[in-house]
């Protein structure tokens, strides 16, 4: 067995963002630095869009592979596929998507406004 990397755990105990005292989980990988697919897989298989059944990791029918690696590398291979299970990722958690609806409301309030200016 070859070690890649490094399982890590961190608590976060005095933060600006967020509330503190939360526990955030992620691989390190030797000469790659923080794993953003490993990131995804987790989230994927806490959210339910991706499965693992035994060491196998599937997507929407799709085999990503036995075993985390395989499944990391596969979604390093294919960045498409890694794109689309983010977007999945994102849209149940509620992040991205109510910021965007956000700007494009904001952009079509102010829009009005800047025409009337304009006209002046």
């Amino acid at each position: 067995t070859v070690a890649v990397g490094n399982r890590t755990r961190v608590k976060v105990v005095k933060n600006k963002m967020a509330p503190p005292f939360k526990l955030a989980e992620f691989d390190i990988l030797y000469g790659v630095g923080i794993s953003r697919e490993g990131g995804l897989i987790d989230y994927g298989v806490e959210q339910g869009i991706v499965k693992k059944s035994g060491a196998w990791y599937t997507y929407d029918g799709e085999q990503l592979g036995q075993g985390k690696e395989n499944a990391r590398t596969t979604l390093r291979e294919h960045p498409e596929l890694a794109a689309e299970i983010e977007t999945k990722i994102k849209a149940k958690l509620g992040i991205g998507a109510q910021e965007e609806s956000e700007q494009d409301s904001n952009v079509e309030s102010l829009e009005p406004k800047l025409a009337t200016r304009r006209g002046a």
